[in-house]
């Protein structure tokens, strides 16, 4: 099973022997243990839960505190469950030792929240002239249609809360890990702000 939950700690350079520079985010990645096994006969499918992240246990409510005491694992902040069969059993361990250099992988997070902010920002558009006595900068424009059907409609992209939402990145690539400090770095950008939570699947 390739997937680990972590915690993104920020960006930094890698640089090579040859000058080159490569951006990676340096995510904190496991270890986290196996808590739960759900499988077809029992449950109607297959999946693995896993948690992670330690907390003392008066952050918990008592039925969450019972489910990791059943497991025979320490309080923990998040629980994450991953559809499909593997080997793994309540207890066991997974770290940044599943994924290798060159892995592809994808990373799922929260964006970082923006508040409201208007079309220009929030859906790249043009806005109007700058000059020349234009009264139309960066509003929306027209988006009615007149008599009928007199109201707007749904989907339309106009202002409003931008960011805070669920966001996976596809397409990255793993550049090199640490075991020893369960680090995991990946080449390039991932979603969130520095101490989010983040999902990585390979």
């Amino acid at each position: 099973m390739k997937t680990l939950l972590g915690t993104k700690i920020g960006m930094t350079q890698i640089f090579a022997e040859d000058g080159t520079v490569t951006p990676v985010t340096v995510i904190q990645a496991g270890p986290c243990v196996v808590t739960q096994k759900k499988t077809v006969s029992n449950d109607g499918y297959a999946a693995t839960q896993i948690a992670f992240g330690d907390v003392k246990a008066k952050r918990l409510n008592k039925p969450l505190l019972g489910h990791l005491k059943k497991a025979g694992v320490d309080p923990k902040k998040h629980l994450h469950e991953v559809q499909g069969e593997d080997d793994l059993a309540v207890g066991d361990r997974v770290d940044v030792s599943a994924f290798s250099a060159g892995d592809s992988v994808k990373v799922i997070g929260t964006s970082k929240g923006k508040g409201f902010q208007g079309v220009v920002k929030r859906h790249n558009f043009r806005g109007g002239p700058a000059s020349h006595g234009a009264r139309f900068h960066r509003a929306p424009g027209s988006i009615g249609a007149s008599a009928d059907p007199a109201r707007v409609y749904p989907g339309s992209r106009l202002p409003g809360q931008m960011g805070n939402a669920r966001v996976t990145q596809p397409g990255l690539t793993v550049f090199a890990t640490d075991a020893e400090r369960n680090l995991l770095l990946i080449k390039g950008a991932v979603p969130g702000s520095k101490g989010s939570l983040v999902i990585i699947k390979g």
